[in-house]
Formats: C-alpha cells, structure tokens, sequence
C-alpha cells in the first residue's frame, strides 16, 4: 500500500486535552491567558505514533494511562 494512502491513528491530545489551546495559570503570567497548543498545533489530535506516554507540563511530569 501507498505510504500517502494509508490512514494515520488519531489520537486525542494529552495536553490540551482536544481542545487545541492551553491555559495559562494565574501565578506564571499575573492575568488570564490562553495560548495555543505547541504539541498538536492547536488541532486537538496528534498520530498515534507520535504520541509519548512522558509528557511535562506546569504541573510537573505526568504519565498517560
């Protein structure tokens, strides 16, 4: 099969969570701010392959399960 023609997994963002931008919390940037979304590129999904069961946030390190 054709490398164009085959379907790529989709898989919902980890960080964004689908929504395709991020917030940014209150006490890094002193007002209400949203920004969009660095690892999927504010689409809400990335491919299957692509996805890290790592990922960091303001949070810390978190693993997906």
């Amino acid at each position: 099969m054709d490398e164009s023609k085959k379907k790529t997994k989709k898989v919902i963002c980890p960080v964004c969570k689908g929504n395709g931008y991020i917030r940014v919390p209150y006490r890094l940037a002193k007002e209400e701010v949203t920004a969009q979304c660095g690892v999927c590129e504010s689409e809400g999904e990335i491919n299957a392959d692509q996805r890290d069961d790592l990922y960091v946030d303001a949070d810390g390190i978190h693993k997906l399960q």
